[in-house]
């Protein structure tokens, strides 16, 4: 990536409100509690024909009794290596503090260009008060803004992008594989995501809900380029009591709409719970592909014969949604991690399959031979022939006579054939009956 912009500073000064004001979205968790923001999350902007990379950065602090201080900071500082230029963000309202103090004496130790963002300026007196901020020693000029209404950002976009030497890409993501990590808070998304890309990507501790927003990670594997979502883990709603986690909940569930396909995650130790059915039935129902991952399967006291009856049981309770591959897999012991990404691989292959009318009809003529359509009421079902449809998943329409009169097993013994002859493993697949 090029042209990368970092809003960098102290816990609760606006950071994330810039973040979707630069990036046009909504995507950064808002909220008065400070340490909202945990991870590195990265967005995409636009000024002046000028495309550029946004990075929202939790909050830099010293000291604290928050236990995710040292991660944080941690974060911010990968950020900072990254940057293009940073944006030292400050607050009117609060004043200067020796956390900004502090923050500004570990900016000095960067060659990067550093500019001063006093946010909150929405008042005259906020804005004049901007001023004392130069006693901090960082650039020549302070940017008093107000990250909520918009103001003076665009100033700050125009000195911003005079640091960029290309004009960037407009959407970096355009065209790649999406894959979310998705499953119930504490059975290892983050940790899966980390021993992926060998890095502290997001988070980790044992604490359910560590991670609270979506965050996306480029990944070059099996000589393809995919982009994996980490996700906050999902509860029932009766058990979401904060605004924080339900919005973390929301931007899980977007960032499972966006995908194509989903590596729901299941903890061995506990098998497959209700909740975990939930989450599996939302991405059936979104028709994303889908990869059941067992983890922590080292913790499981284990024969020969384990691993099947544990798989026999999970396909059992899923029907009729028992099309997905399962993979019994451990994220500390790093077992069969890279098995699991080649199988969603196959799965994205699989759901963005398209099979020639020609083929499809010689095919499945032969299968319906086998074993017509039931007649219901008198009435007799004539399949005369079938089409795929330019869908996002795998999506067929068969024309035949009294097409009302299709039952359901028959419709389950299609689908069943369809993925014998065609491999549609980990895909749903839709058919629809119309006239002919």
């Amino acid at each position: 990536m090029a042209n990368i912009i970092s809003i960098v500073g102290r816990p609760n000064v606006g950071k994330s409100t810039l973040f979707n004001r630069l990036t046009e979205s909504r995507k950064a968790i808002m909220d008065n509690q400070s340490g909202v923001t945990r991870d590195r999350h990265y967005g995409y902007g636009e000024w002046t024909d000028q495309y550029f990379t946004v990075i929202d950065t939790g909050g830099y602090v010293v000291g604290s009794e928050d236990i995710f201080e040292g991660a944080i900071r941690d974060q911010v500082e990968l950020a900072l290596e990254e940057s293009t230029v940073v944006l030292f963000m400050v607050d009117t309202m609060t004043g200067l503090t020796d956390l900004d103090k502090d923050f500004a004496n570990v900016l000095r130790r960067i060659n990067k260009p550093v500019y001063m963002v006093a946010n909150k300026a929405e008042t005259q007196e906020r804005y004049q008060s901007a001023a004392e901020f130069y006693e901090l020693g960082l650039g020549e000029q302070i940017f008093a803004i107000s990250a909520q209404t918009g103001f003076g950002t665009g100033e700050l976009l125009d000195q911003v992008i005079t640091h960029f030497e290309t004009a960037g890409i407009e959407d970096p993501e355009a065209g790649i594989p999406r894959i979310a990590i998705m499953g119930r808070p504490n059975v290892g998304k983050s940790s899966f995501l980390n021993v992926l890309t060998g890095t502290d990507r997001s988070i980790v501790t044992d604490i359910a809900g560590t991670t609270r927003d979506a965050i996306h990670t480029h990944y070059n594997a099996f000589g393809m380029e995919f982009i994996l979502t980490d996700t906050a883990g999902i509860r029932r709603k009766s058990r979401v009591k904060e605004d924080i986690e339900y919005y973390s909940t929301l931007r899980s569930v977007k960032a499972m709409e966006e995908s194509d396909v989903c590596i729901i995650l299941l903890d061995a130790t506990l098998g497959l719970e209700g909740q975990d059915m939930n989450i599996i039935g939302q991405a059936d129902k979104a028709k994303k592909g889908i990869v059941i991952m067992v983890n922590k399967w080292d913790l499981v006291e284990k024969d020969s014969k384990t691993a099947d009856t544990f798989k026999k049981a999970l396909l059992e309770r899923l029907a009729p949604m028992n099309y997905m591959p399962i993979i019994f897999a451990s994220v500390v012991e790093k077992q069969r991690i890279l098995q699991v990404m080649e199988k969603a691989m196959e799965v994205y292959k699989n759901k963005t399959k398209k099979i020639t009318t020609s083929k499809l009809n010689e095919v499945m003529q032969a299968e319906i031979e086998k074993y017509p359509p039931p007649a219901d009421r008198g009435k007799y079902i004539n399949i005369k022939y079938m089409i795929q449809l330019p869908t996002p998943s795998p999506t067929f329409v068969f024309f035949s006579s009294n097409p009302k009169h299709v039952k359901e097993p028959y419709l389950r013994y299609l689908e069943n054939r369809m993925r014998e002859n065609f491999d549609f493993s980990g895909v749903p697949i839709t058919i629809f009956f119309r006239e002919k």
